[in-house]
């Protein structure tokens, strides 16, 4: 029997300490530090079979390495199969976070009951009737996918050898416990012995392990750090639950690109991918109303058409309001100080309220110009075409800055049927033969001349 070894770790971001003190010198929380039991024997929790052949590795000269691309595994998933890279790389570690209740498990139980390869489903959460219910209003006919409910690795690493699966789901790593270690389940050193076993099993049986992982209030997923270091791939699902629209974006990825995005409906039979996402954003109005402007943003790779609404009104009491919704409230605030500089609008008495629809929130710059057309289409009470749209950065002298990738957002407009495409005159532009008319302006008192002249 080794010797009993205690240690101290920040419950919030997992940095360890000899001893107890009140606040992390780490993240500067107070009362997170907690004591943990520390009792690893020398045997490992997986085992390979006989059958299984140790590969001792040695250096090789850089051209003496294989570059042939890695065979993947379709998801049967567009959307995740594009964040990934193209699919999951089997012999892999992917990590997917997201609040409560966002629809992490309902993605990788409808993922796993369309899949043509053998998945075991463990869930550490869900009683298998549970399971069962949900799994009839998604695809109740799945002959491929076993569900397990177990939280003990010791006994999920059984049921893998009696039933060799293609793919292992966990839901969620931060249920997980296994004997090696003496302290509770989610604890940081429960997470890092149960994440270690995993990997140690995907890269010996090249079996693809795909693990649920909870977040903290401050968004980020629970438990140490290093967690999110020892995977190969950081999923985030993401959205506002009060919306039907939910984003999943790669935080991490060894095999692929990290700027890839995939958009999917929240509905009762489970989650529907998106394949044109601008449409969605986009309402359909048979009037053009005042207020309203189209941007078009980027989204990792994606370009994305959005709608901006806006509302000017006079302000009731002595202080005007400033709202945003899915738009930093203090570039709001500088485009509308622009505005009363620059081009000489009258807005420091006026309550400005402005709105993402689709309930996403966006950080790109290129939609400023779409905000300043909405901000002035209320103010004017003179309604924006439903056919154009607007793509540039505003500066604080009110020049209309160039954006980047300028050509994939103005096909993206014209594959929509947008007649009319606002950017900056300063963006080299090689598009020749455009069916859409794109309009070159350098100051924000041209784009007022243009849509209100």
């Amino acid at each position: 029997m080794s010797k009993l070894k205690t240690t101290f770790f920040c419950q919030n971001c997992g940095t360890q300490y000899p001893k107890w003190q009140g606040q992390c010198n780490a993240c500067k929380q107070w009362n997170t530090i907690a004591e943990e039991i520390i009792q690893k024997e020398e045997k490992t929790s997986w085992k390979p079979t006989t059958s299984e052949v140790k590969r001792v590795s040695k250096p090789l000269k850089i051209k003496e390495i294989d570059s042939t691309q890695e065979v993947r595994m379709d998801s049967t998933d567009g959307e995740l199969n594009r964040v990934l890279g193209g699919g999951i790389v089997p012999g892999s570690l992917i990590l997917l976070g997201g609040e409560p209740g966002i629809g992490k498990s309902t993605l990788l139980l409808q993922i796993s009951l369309k899949l043509p390869y053998k998945t075991l489903y463990v869930s550490g959460e869900e009683s298998q009737k549970q399971i069962k219910m949900r799994a009839e209003r998604i695809n109740p006919n799945s002959d491929n996918c076993l569900i397990l409910t177990e939280t003990k690795t010791q006994n999920i690493f059984r049921h893998i050898l009696e039933t060799e699966p293609d793919i292992v789901i966990i839901d969620s790593i931060q249920t997980l416990h296994t004997d090696y270690i003496e302290s509770t389940a989610g604890s940081i050193s429960q997470i890092r012995e149960c994440t270690a076993e995993l990997i140690k099993f995907a890269k010996e049986t090249n079996v693809p392990v795909i693990l649920i992982g909870h977040i903290t209030k401050d968004g980020n997923i629970a438990g140490p750090k290093i967690l999110e270091h020892m995977v190969d791939t950081v999923l985030q699902f993401e959205g506002d639950r009060n919306h039907v629209y939910r984003i999943l974006r790669s935080l991490k990825n060894r095999f692929g690109s990290t700027a890839e995005l995939g958009i999917y409906e929240m509905q009762g039979s489970g989650l529907r991918e998106v394949s044109n996402p601008s449409e969605i954003l986009i309402s359909h109005r048979e009037e053009e109303l005042s207020g309203t402007a189209i941007a078009s943003t980027l989204e990792g790779m994606r370009p994305l058409m959005i709608e901006i609404q806006a509302l000017v009104s006079t302000a009731v009491y002595g202080t005007p309001q400033r709202s945003t919704t899915g738009y930093n409230a203090k570039r709001l605030n500088m485009i509308l100080a622009v505005l009363e500089k620059r081009a000489g609008f009258r807005l420091g008495t006026k309550d400005v309220f402005l709105n993402v629809t689709g309930g996403i929130s966006v950080d790109d710059p290129a939609i400023d110009l779409a905000v300043v057309a909405a901000i002035l289409s209320s103010n004017e009470d003179i309604a924006v075409g439903k056919d154009v749209c607007f793509a540039g950065e505003v500066g604080l002298s009110g020049e209309i800055r160039p954006i980047n990738r300028v050509e994939q957002r103005i096909q993206e407009a014209e594959k929509l049927g947008f007649s009319t495409i606002f950017v900056s005159k300063y963006n080299k532009i090689s598009i020749k033969n455009a069916l859409i008319k794109i309009v070159l302006v350098s100051k924000i008192e041209e784009v007022v001349e243009q849509l209100f002249g």
